[in-house]
């Protein structure tokens, strides 16, 4: 049971997790646009998605190796997660080679951002505490996050197939950054405890009442969108119905004092049930 829990605690500290979601919302999009099946990029998305996280979450932790004296067991997790992020980047690579030449520019200009939310970059007088990168900029974290979900799950898997941008395909980004920022509300709300003031966070400047109001206004959003597409599949539809609903749950009843898994797991495991129960229609 032991091992069980901490295989379950490293599948979430490593991001394998979130790389499965954002797997799921890539392939979601295949699907709603009835693109054929893409192991390319859908794997590139999946590794990419692992080493990006894991560079952003753990970065700063991995200079401090004079911490492997006072918490000599959270170093041998973060070098098992560092391995493991090692061959992702590796396969990354692999997967890279095999995109297409304006799939690869879409790569750099996220992972552009990717790269500049983590490292300090910018001068000090333009930030409100000691860190010099784009997480730090207050209130600027949640969108920036949406902003790069929305391009990798949408745009990225159809340019690789060489897909008309056209109207359905904006609106679905325009769905896909409002469904992240909803679904970062409750792990908003979760760090409200921790986060410093400096960071401005949405529950931290309307407080969660508001928050929770603002995400369902997003998520009612989300799901009309959908009518002003010029095809409607209403077997889809329902799903994402289903999926606002959840969705909508999983923030009315988020709270600062959440159990562990509540976000990290649940609220995160949204787009994978989205996946199934589109491949179950299909």
């Amino acid at each position: 049971m032991k091992l069980a829990k901490q295989l379950f605690n490293f599948y979430l500290n490593s991001s394998i997790h979130v790389a499965l979601s954002v797997f799921s919302l890539t392939w979601i999009t295949l699907i709603e646009h009835q693109v054929l099946f893409d192991k390319q990029v859908l794997c590139f998305v999946f590794f990419a998605s692992i080493v990006g996280y894991n560079f952003v979450k753990y970065f700063g932790l991995a200079k401090f190796h004079h911490w492997s004296l006072v918490f000599p067991k959270a170093i041998r997790k973060l070098k098992a997660i560092e391995i493991l992020s090692f061959f992702c980047f590796i396969l990354m690579c692999y997967y890279a080679f095999q995109l297409e030449e304006n799939t690869l520019i879409c790569i750099a200009v996220f992972g552009g951002i990717t790269f500049l939310y983590a490292i300090p970059f910018l001068p000090r007088h333009l930030f409100l505490d000691k860190h010099q990168n784009l997480r730090s900029i207050g209130g600027l974290k949640i969108y920036l996050i949406a902003l790069v979900w929305a391009g990798v799950t949408v745009f990225l898997p159809l340019v690789n197939q060489h897909f008309t941008i056209d109207i359905n395909v904006v609106l679905t980004g325009i769905q896909r950054y409002m469904f992240i920022i909803v679904l970062m509300l409750p792990f908003e709300i979760r760090d409200l405890q921790y986060d410093s003031l400096k960071l401005s966070t949405i529950p931290q400047k309307i407080g969660v009442k508001q928050t929770k109001a603002i995400g369902v206004l997003l998520l009612l959003a989300f799901f009309f969108i959908e009518f002003f597409k010029d095809e409607i599949a209403s077997v889809n539809t329902i799903i994402l119905l289903v999926i606002t609903i959840i969705t909508g749950v999983f923030l009315v009843c988020s709270k600062v004092e959440q159990k562990p898994y509540y976000s990290a797991f649940w609220v995160e495991a949204v787009p994978i049930l989205w996946l199934i129960l589109m491949l179950l229609n299909t």
